[in-house]
C-alpha cells in the first residue's frame, strides 16, 4: 500500500504558482500540513480543524483579516482577494498564530480556487507507472461544441492541440491538418500572426471573431484561456459567421472552466513530477529509505543501471524556456526507457535527467545501457542536443548510489571533451574521469605545476613564447616532428629549434619515459 505524500502549504503554493496564489503575510515556515478547504460565511459558526485553508469570501481590510485569523487560530492559512491590506497588526497576528495570509488574484473565482485546492489535496497518491494525470479536456471540447453547434479545438500557447471535439469534418482542410498533426500548421500560424489576430486574441478577455478571407477556409472565433494575467491557451471555434451574444457568453464561460481544468492538470503533473524526482533522488542517494522509495517507483529489482542525461545547450537566454526544454527532455527520456522496461523510472534532479533502468542478467549490461542511451540521443537529436553518462551495473539497491556517481563522472568527461550527442559508459572513460578528480583535488588544495613544466609556463608568460604548446604537440604526436610541426603551423626546422630551447630552459629529459609521463599528466591535470 502506497503512502500518501504530505500536502504542505508551501508545496501547494509551488504547484499553483504565484499567478493564482501568493503569500501576503507569512509566519516564516510554510511547511504546515494542509488538511482541507473551508469557505468563510459570517452568518455561520466557523469551525476550522488544524491545517485547514479558509477562503475569506468578502473579507476586506486589516481588521477583518485579523478577526478571521483569531477565529481560526489552528488554520494553515486564510485566502483573501487582492488587494490585501497587510498592516503591522496583520503581520503581528500572523506571527502570533502561525496562520499565513494568502493573496488570490482578482481574476480567479472562489469556485475555481476551491475546486483547484480540493483537487490538489485529492491527488495525494503517485500515479501507477504508465498512468498520466487525470483530466478530460476532450469531454470539455465536446461540451463546448454542443453549446456552440460548431467544431472546437483547445490549444496551448504554442498552438499545439490539447483536445478537440467531434464534427471536425465540418470544418476546413486547415482544421483537419491541425487535428491530425496535433499542431496548427506553420502557414496558418504565419497568416494569423501577420494579420494581428494573435495580438488581438491575447489582449482581449472576450471572444474574438476572425475573418480569414481565404478560399476554402472557414472563419474562426477564439477566446484566450486565462488564469489571472497568465495566458494558458485558447479555444478555437470554426464558424461561418459571428456567434450570437448568448453563444459568445457561453464561450467566455467555457474558457473559465477550461482554465480550471488546465490548472488542475498542470498542478497534478507538477506534483507527480516533483514526487517522482523526490523518490528517485532517495533511490540514487542510497541509504535506509531507498528500498521503500524504489518500491513506490516500481523499480525494486536487484539489477539496475543509472543514466545521467544533460542538455548541452541549456544555457539559454530565457531561463523559463531553458527549464521548459529540460522538462520536455526528461519526459522524452522517461517515455524512452519505459518502452525498454515497463518499470524504468526517470526524473529531473537539478539540471540533469536521471533514469534508472532495470536490466536482466545476461551479461554486458553496461554496454546494453549505452546502446539504449545512444538510441535515445538519435531520436531526440534534432530537437535536443545532449550527452548521456552511463554508470556501472548495480547488483542491488545499495550500489545504485555508486552507479549514479559513475554516470555523473562519465557525463562530466563528455562535457569536458566539448562533445554533444554522445553516450559513454563509465568503464570506457574511467581514466579520464580519474584525471578530472585529481584536477579537482589539485584545485581544492591550490596546487600548481612544478618542475620542468612550471619553468616552461613561467618562460612563456614572461617572454610571450609558446614552448608549452610546442611540448604538448610533440608529445601528442609521439615524438614525430613533422606531424607535430604541422599541428602548430610552423616549419619542421623551426619546431626542432623550439624543442631544443624548451629542453634547455626546462631541463626536461625527453628520453626519460617517466619524465614524459609526469609532464603529460601535469598538462592534463592543470589544463594549460
Amino acid at each position: 500500500m502506497r503512502n500518501r505524500p504530505r500536502a504542505s502549504l508551501g508545496r501547494i503554493l509551488q504547484d499553483l504558482g504565484t499567478t493564482v496564489l501568493d503569500v501576503a503575510a507569512s509566519p516564516g515556515d510554510l511547511d504546515t500540513e494542509v488538511t482541507g478547504v473551508h469557505i468563510f460565511d459570517p452568518l455561520d459558526e466557523l469551525i476550522v480543524p488544524p491545517g485547514g485553508i479558509v477562503l475569506a469570501v468578502g473579507v476586506r481590510g486589516a481588521a477583518e483579516i485579523c478577526s478571521l485569523i483569531r477565529r481560526a487560530p489552528r488554520a494553515a492559512g486564510v485566502v483573501v482577494k487582492l488587494p490585501v491590506d497587510v498592516e503591522e497588526e496583520v503581520r503581528a497576528t500572523v506571527l502570533e498564530t502561525g496562520v499565513a495570509v494568502l493573496a488570490l488574484t482578482r481574476a480567479a473565482s472562489w469556485a475555481q480556487v476551491a475546486a483547484l485546492l480540493r483537487s490538489l489535496l485529492a491527488e495525494g497518491d503517485l500515479a501507477e507507472p504508465g498512468q498520466g494525470p487525470q483530466g478530460d479536456l476532450f469531454s470539455l471540447a465536446n461540451a463546448v461544441c454542443a453549446l456552440l453547434d460548431a467544431p472546437v479545438t483547445i490549444e496551448d500557447r504554442s498552438s499545439r492541440v490539447l483536445a478537440f471535439s467531434g464534427r471536425q469534418d465540418e470544418a476546413d482542410q486547415g482544421r483537419v491538418e491541425t487535428v491530425l498533426g496535433r499542431q496548427v500548421p506553420e502557414r496558418y500560424l504565419r497568416m494569423l500572426d501577420e494579420r494581428g489576430f494573435f495580438k488581438e486574441l491575447y489582449q482581449s478577455r472576450e471572444p474574438v471573431y476572425m475573418e480569414l478571407g481565404a478560399d476554402g477556409v472557414i472563419n474562426r472565433t477564439a477566446v484566450a484561456v486565462r488564469s489571472g494575467d497568465e495566458i494558458l491557451g485558447s479555444i478555437w471555434v470554426a464558424v461561418r459567421e459571428p456567434l450570437s451574444e448568448q453563444r459568445r457568453r457561453a464561450l467566455a464561460d467555457a474558457a473559465k472552466i477550461v482554465a480550471l481544468q488546465l490548472l488542475r492538470e498542470r498542478a497534478g503533473a507538477d506534483t507527480q513530477r516533483r514526487l517522482r524526482a523526490d523518490l528517485l533522488s532517495t533511490v540514487l542517494a542510497g541509504g535506509a529509505d531507498a528500498p521503500e522509495a524504489a518500491g513506490r517507483l516500481g523499480i525494486a529489482t536487484t539489477r539496475l543501471c543509472v543514466l545521467a542525461a544533460q542538455l548541452t545547450d541549456a544555457a539559454a537566454a530565457d531561463p523559463a524556456r531553458g527549464e521548459s526544454d529540460r522538462q520536455r527532455f526528461c519526459d522524452a527520456l522517461a517515455l524512452h526507457v519505459a518502452a525498454i522496461h515497463p518499470k524504468a523510472a526517470a526524473a529531473s534532479v537539478g539540471s540533469i535527467a536521471y533514469a534508472v533502468l532495470p536490466l536482466h542478467s545476461v551479461g554486458d549490461e553496461e554496454a546494453r545501457a549505452v546502446r539504449v542511451a545512444e538510441s535515445f540521443l538519435a531520436r531526440v537529436g534534432p530537437r535536443h542536443a545532449a550527452n548521456i553518462g552511463v554508470g556501472r551495473l548495480a547488483a542491488n539497491l545499495s550500489q545504485v548510489a555508486r552507479s549514479r556517481a559513475d554516470a555523473d563522472r562519465a557525463l562530466r568527461v563528455l562535457r569536458a571533451r566539448g562533445t554533444t550527442g554522445q553516450a559513454a559508459g563509465y568503464t570506457d572513460v574511467h581514466f579520464e574521469s580519474l584525471l578530472l578528480q585529481v584536477a579537482d583535488v589539485a584545485a581544492a588544495e591550490e596546487q600548481a605545476p612544478t618542475g620542468p613544466y612550471q619553468r616552461l609556463l613561467e618562460h612563456d608568460a614572461e617572454h610571450g613564447t609558446e614552448l608549452a604548446a610546442t611540448l604538448r604537440a610533440y608529445l601528442d604526436a609521439f615524438g614525430d616532428v613533422n606531424v607535430a610541426s604541422a599541428r602548430v603551423h610552423v616549419h619542421a626546422n623551426t619546431f626542432r629549434y623550439r624543442l631544443k630551447r624548451l629542453v634547455e630552459i626546462s631541463g626536461l629529459d625527453l628520453s626519460d619515459p617517466d619524465a614524459r609521463l609526469t609532464v603529460m599528466l601535469q598538462m592534463r591535470i592543470f589544463g594549460r
